[in-house]
């Protein structure tokens, strides 16, 4: 039989809503507002990583301004994207969220996008989706740091070891297993096949509460935690 997560912990840009389109515009738009050159596959490279991380990069690119103002101008740019165009869910996600709600599994938003941001996607939703909110700007230490996980564990009030984590870039992998959780990747513009993810999934689509339930106890049984 298997046994119920004590939480499902979802990262959110590329995870649960497809974003990263959105940020990368923002970010190509910003930088060659300052006459620079943004390519794609520096674009990429962002994927996953801290605010303010990207935005130090961003500043090595000629972005004149100060990581915490670089920051601001890319959310408020994603933000508007989001209430203009929509919140365009990944395949399968909502579904698999609902699912776990009806079910009586707790869940928690963990993003390294800042709070307002987060409450922008989770306001959008037309249900309750979530327990808990952990962003950017609630932890001291971004992704691959395991400190976001922890955080939402110590909040809900849950041993890390029991919840599973959904994420689909390295960076977010990395946090997720480094922090002692069950880590579930799901791939979406960066491969996750050196990540070091418990599990890959190539989607979300058509997966129900009991398929994490299933993978929480295979593994938990398997001893991969």
């Amino acid at each position: 039989m298997s046994s119920k997560p004590s939480a499902v912990l979802w990262d959110m840009d590329g995870t649960l809503v497809d974003t990263e389109p959105y940020w990368m515009a923002a970010e190509t738009e910003l930088v060659e507002s300052f006459g620079g050159r943004w390519t794609h596959a520096e674009a990429m490279q962002l994927v996953g990583n801290g605010l303010m991380d990207s935005a130090i990069v961003l500043q090595s690119a000629g972005v004149d301004m100060a990581p915490e103002a670089i920051v601001q101008t890319l959310t408020d740019r994603v933000a508007e994207a989001l209430r203009t165009r929509g919140v365009p869910f990944r395949p399968g996600a909502r579904a698999l969220l609902a699912d776990l709600r009806a079910n009586g599994i707790p869940t928690a938003l963990v993003t390294m996008s800042l709070r307002r941001m987060a409450l922008e996607v989770v306001n959008l939703i037309d249900f309750e989706a979530f327990d808990l909110v952990i962003a950017g700007d609630d932890v001291t230490l971004p992704k691959p740091h395991p400190e976001p996980y922890l955080t939402a564990a110590e909040l809900l009030g849950i041993d890390i070891a029991d919840a599973v984590v959904i994420e689909d870039s390295p960076t977010g992998v990395a946090a997720g297993r480094s922090s002692g959780a069950v880590t579930l990747g799901v791939p979406h513009i960066v491969s996750l096949d050196e990540a070091g993810a418990h599990e890959l999934w190539p989607t979300l689509e058509r997966r129900t509460a009991q398929d994490i339930r299933d993978l929480h106890s295979r593994l938990a049984m398997e001893g991969a935690r």
